[in-house]
């Protein structure tokens, strides 16, 4: 993709994103579901930390594209390290996450994870730009631009860095409030939960691994060259 076509694709996800977090912040918590609790405000949900996540994504990648239409390599070449290293340990498995799990037990059990007193308070554009949009915007993503990976050890290193602390804040508002922030944690013992979560982060791992499949599939010979001229520099 030319960079100028690439410069207004990021800027567009960037504004979609942006424009997304804007609308769930408008949303009127008076009109709250019972199952819904004020703690930790919409903080407190994957899905919202996860378009938080993408727009800071969008937002650096369309910062590095500016650079390189003006010329800055240099500068340029720093944030594209850093859009790189977001995409892949973040972005794309967390977002791929989301979608996938979101919409398994929304079909096996919506109550679990979005009680159908939702439907009044959130509109179904909006649900879906939350839940169904974000998978095939990030597969958009690696069929525009090559992402250079980390090295296997510190990728899945830091995603487990990112699932601790989310996992952590999740444990605390229970702590905190008496209540889980998804209906489904309650009906797990506390052995339970611990192997869902194991569970769970086996599965975001996969979706990291296939991410970089994916990539490598798609550029691989582009990612050979990039690898080959950062080394050399």
């Amino acid at each position: 993709m030319e960079i100028s076509t690439l410069t207004a694709y990021h800027c567009l996800a960037f504004v979609w994103y942006f424009f997304v977090i804007y609308s769930i912040t408008c949303l009127r918590t008076e009109e709250r579901p019972s199952e819904v609790f004020l703690y930790g405000g919409q903080w407190k949900y994957l899905t919202v930390l996860n378009l938080v996540l993408q727009a800071v994504f969008y937002g650096v990648s369309f910062l590095a594209d500016v650079l390189r239409l003006i010329k800055k390599l240099r500068c340029a070449k720093c944030i594209i390290s850093s859009r790189d290293l977001l995409f892949s340990v973040l972005a794309f498995p967390v977002s791929t996450f989301v979608s996938i799990s979101f919409w398994t037990l929304y079909t096996y059990n919506r109550e679990l994870v979005y009680p159908k007193s939702l439907d009044g308070v959130i509109p179904l554009w909006l649900n879906h730009a939350m839940h169904t949009a974000i998978l095939p915007v990030a597969l958009l993503e690696i069929l525009a631009t090559p992402h250079h990976y980390p090295a296997k050890k510190k990728g899945l290193i830091l995603l487990g860095c990112a699932a601790f602390l989310y996992i952590s804040w999740v444990l605390w508002i229970h702590f905190v409030t008496g209540e889980w922030v998804y209906p489904l944690f309650a009906s797990f013992s506390p052995a339970g939960l611990g192997a869902f979560f194991i569970g769970n982060f086996a599965i975001i791992v996969c979706f990291y691994n296939f991410g970089e499949f994916l990539n490598r599939m798609i550029w691989g010979d582009s990612i050979v060259i990039l690898d080959y001229k950062q080394k050399g520099k």
